[in-house]
């Protein structure tokens, strides 16, 4: 997936802020029996892969990539679907932000991978 740029926040040098982040949101308080929370997973999830920005989920975060503004913006939408079905919500953020680098999505595994390669 290609990144879309957008007017993100210039960094101390003028240069965009990229960053990926990694969250978590679920609601706090479910309205069923088995405390499943897919539901209201599931439409956060829906934002984030209809923002176009490269993204990917695992069993217990998303992660996010882009610049400051698109990826915030996206995870208060993902927050906001959540909030929609759950009086209370839970959102925990993590984020590595490098000025002027991209693709780190896929980068940073790739280089970890390279690494482990070189040890068998």
């Amino acid at each position: 997936m290609t990144a879309v740029i957008g007017t993100g926040t210039a960094g101390s040098e003028g240069r965009l802020a990229g960053m990926i982040v990694a969250f978590s949101v679920a609601p706090a308080v479910v309205d069923n029996d088995s405390g499943e929370m897919a539901d209201a997973v599931a439409e956060a999830v829906r934002v984030v892969r209809e923002s176009g920005l490269p993204n990917e989920t695992n069993a217990m975060f998303t992660l996010v990539e882009g610049e400051w503004d698109e990826v915030f913006g996206t995870i208060k939408k993902a927050t906001e679907a959540v909030r929609a079905v759950s009086p209370r919500t839970s959102l925990v953020i993590k984020a590595d932000i490098r000025e002027g680098v991209k693709n780190q999505l896929t980068d940073k595994v790739d280089a970890v991978n390279r690494r482990l390669a070189k040890e068998d």
